[in-house]
C-alpha cells in the first residue's frame, strides 16, 4: 500500500501518474531481486518512496525516486563519498531509480537550534566537498541560462531592479569563473536533509538526498537561510529578520571556513534565481499570481547578507 502522499504524486502530471502506477510492481520486483524484507511503514520525500527493509547486511532503506535530472547522479555522489559525511550506498539500480541505503535515525535538524544546525551542516561540507566526478553536470550549465532569463525580466517585474541587475552581473561573472565548477556539491543541503547516524563511530549526522553537480562550495549556503523561514519571520521581539539571517550565514561560513564575500554573492544570485522561477511559474496574465510572500523572502534574504 502506497502512502496517500505518494499517491498524490500522480496529480502533478502524466509522467508522475505513470510513475505512481508502476511503483507497486517496481517495489515487488526489486525486493525479490535484492532479497529485501519489509520492516516498517513506508516513508516518502517530495519525489521518492522510501521503505524500511531488512537486507542481507541488516536494516536498510529502499528508495525509489521519480526520474529527473537532479537525481540522475545521486548514486554516483553517494558512491564517491563512500559514507564520509553522507548516508552509505549499499546497492543501486539507477535505470530504475532504486537505491539501497544504510538505515539512519529519523531525527533530522529541523528541531535543533538553527545556529547549531548551521554549524553541523558547515562541518559536513568539509567531508562532502571533494573533487567532482566527470559525469556530473556543471553549475555553469545551470547558472548561465538562468542568468540570461533573469536579465530578460521586464521592468514591471515585482522585484527591485537594482537587485536584479546586481544578481545578473554576479551571475555573469560566476558563469566565466573557473572556480564555479570542479567540486562535488550536494546542491540541496538543508535541515531536513541531514539525519542522525546510527553508526557507533564516525559523524553524528549524515547528509541524504543529494542533487549533485560539479560546482562551487559557496553555492551551498542559501537553503539554510530560506528553510525554517517562519522562525526568522516570527522571531521574539528585539531580534530582526536581518540579524537572524546574518547569524545563520556567519555560523555556516565560519564552520566551513568559506570565503565570506563569495558566499554572499552566491546567496544573492541564488535567491534572485529562485524569485525568477516563481515569476516564470506564474506569468503575467496567467491564471494565478506569483506568491508575494515568497518573493519578499527572496529579496529580504538577498539584501540581508549584504553589508
Amino acid at each position: 500500500m502506497l502512502p496517500v502522499e505518494v499517491l498524490a504524486f500522480a496529480d502533478r502530471g502524466p509522467d508522475w501518474a505513470d510513475f505512481v502506477d508502476h511503483l507497486p510492481r517496481l517495489v515487488r520486483d526489486i525486493s525479490q531481486e535484492w532479497q529485501l524484507t519489509p520492516d516498517g511503514p513506508a516513508l516518502h520525500g517530495y519525489t521518492a518512496l522510501v521503505l524500511p527493509v531488512i537486507a542481507s547486511t541488516g536494516p536498510a532503506m529502499l528508495k525509489i525516486g521519480f526520474p529527473h535530472d537532479e537525481s540522475e547522479h545521486e548514486h554516483l555522489a553517494l558512491q564517491h563519498w563512500h559514507g564520509s559525511g553522507a548516508v552509505r550506498l549499499l546497492r543501486a539500480d539507477p535505470h530504475r531509480g532504486a537505491l539501497l541505503l544504510e538505515r539512519l535515525d529519523t531525527q533530522d535538524l529541523t528541531n535543533s537550534w538553527d545556529l547549531d544546525a548551521c554549524q553541523i551542516v558547515g562541518s559536513l561540507y568539509k567531508m562532502l566537498h571533494v573533487p567532482a566526478l566527470p559525469q556530473l553536470r556543471t553549475l555553469t550549465s545551470y547558472i548561465s541560462p538562468w542568468t540570461k532569463r533573469l536579465a530578460a525580466l521586464p521592468r514591471s517585474a515585482p522585484l527591485p531592479r537594482s537587485l536584479i541587475e546586481h544578481a545578473v552581473s554576479l551571475g555573469r561573472d560566476f558563469a566565466t569563473d573557473t572556480a564555479t565548477n570542479g567540486t562535488l556539491i550536494h546542491g540541496d543541503l538543508h535541515y531536513a536533509n541531514v539525519l542522525a547516524s546510527l553508526r557507533t563511530d564516525g559523524p553524528e549526522w549524515l547528509a541524504i538526498d543529494p542533487k549533485p553537480v560539479s560546482g562551487d562550495p559557496h553555492y551551498e549556503i542559501a537553503p539554510l537561510l530560506w528553510n525554517r523561514w517562519d522562525e526568522l519571520a516570527n522571531a521574539p521581539s528585539g531580534q530582526s529578520v536581518r540579524d537572524g539571517i546574518r547569524a545563520r550565514f556567519h555560523a555556516t561560513i565560519d564552520a566551513a571556513r568559506l570565503d565570506e564575500d563569495r558566499a554572499r554573492d552566491w546567496v544573492i544570485v541564488r535567491m534572485l534565481h529562485n524569485a525568477l522561477f516563481e515569476l516564470e511559474e506564474h506569468p503575467a496574465g496567467g491564471r494565478s499570481l506569483p506568491n508575494a510572500d515568497y518573493l519578499t523572502m527572496c529579496v529580504t534574504l538577498a539584501k540581508a547578507v549584504q553589508d
